[in-house]
C-alpha cells in the first residue's frame, strides 16, 4: 500500500482530482464536515495524509509517506532529503521581491546594503540575496508579510505571488522574480528505488497523465 501527503490549501483540489483521475479518491477531503487527517481509497490501495504544505517533504523525507505533492517553492526553501519526480503543472506562482509603488527602488540592486528584507522564506531570500552580492537583514515573517514595507518595519519583501493582486491592494510591485514554482511530486529515494507497493508504476501513470494534460 502506497501513503500519499497531500497538501491543505490551494493545492488540495487539483491534487486530489489528478489521483481520481488515476482511480485513487481522496474526494472526502474536500468535503466542510471532514474532520479526518488520514482516509483510504475505496479499494484500499492507497492512503492518503492531510498536512500543511511544508509538513509535506517532512513526512516523505521520514518515510511516513512514499509520495506527495508539495509546492515547489517549499522545496527550494527546506532543501529536504527526497526525490523530485514530475513537475504537475498546476499551482502556477512565483517568487518575488516586492516593494512599496512610491519608494524610489526599480531594482533590488537598487537596495542599500544592510537594508531589512521581510519574508517567510527565509532560506530563499538570503541565497538570492547572496547571488546578487548584497548583504541584507532578513526578518522571519509568517503572516501578512506585506506589511513590512507598509509599517516601514522593511524596505522590501520576499514572498509567494500568484495574481499579483494583494500587492497592489497594499501598494507594492514587483521589482524581481527569483523563480517560478509548481505543484511537484516528490518520493521517499530508498521506496522509490526499490519501488515499494508497486510505486514506480504509480508515478508512471502520474507522469503519462500530467504529460497528456492540455
Amino acid at each position: 500500500m502506497v501513503t500519499i501527503a497531500l497538501p491543505k490549501g490551494g493545492l488540495l483540489k487539483d491534487s486530489i482530482y489528478l489521483l481520481k483521475c488515476l482511480g485513487l479518491d481522496f474526494s472526502e477531503f474536500l468535503e466542510n464536515s471532514n474532520r479526518q487527517l488520514q482516509i483510504w481509497d475505496a479499494q484500499r490501495q492507497a492512503k492518503a495524509l492531510l498536512v500543511r504544505n511544508q509538513d509535506v517533504p517532512v513526512y516523505v523525507e521520514y518515510g511516513q509517506a512514499q509520495l506527495g505533492i508539495v509546492g515547489y517553492d517549499v522545496l527550494r526553501e527546506k532543501q529536504p532529503l527526497v526525490a523530485h519526480l514530475v513537475d504537475l503543472g498546476y499551482g502556477q506562482c512565483r517568487m518575488s521581491v516586492a516593494v512599496q509603488a512610491t519608494s524610489p527602488y526599480h531594482s533590488p540592486r537598487d537596495l542599500s546594503a544592510h537594508c531589512r528584507v521581510a519574508s517567510k522564506f527565509v532560506n530563499c531570500a538570503r541565497e538570492y540575496f547572496h547571488t546578487i552580492d548584497l548583504p541584507v537583514d532578513i526578518i522571519p515573517l509568517y503572516g501578512s508579510v506585506e506589511l513590512g514595507p507598509i509599517t516601514g518595519m522593511s524596505e522590501a519583501i520576499v514572498d509567494l505571488v500568484a495574481t499579483g493582486q494583494t500587492l497592489k491592494d497594499n501598494g507594492l510591485v514587483e521589482i524581481e522574480v527569483l523563480f517560478h514554482s509548481t505543484a511537484r511530486l516528490i518520493g521517499h529515494p530508498v521506496s522509490y528505488r526499490l519501488n515499494q507497493g508497486g510505486l514506480r508504476d504509480l508515478v508512471d501513470l502520474i507522469r503519462q497523465k500530467t504529460t497528456d494534460s492540455p
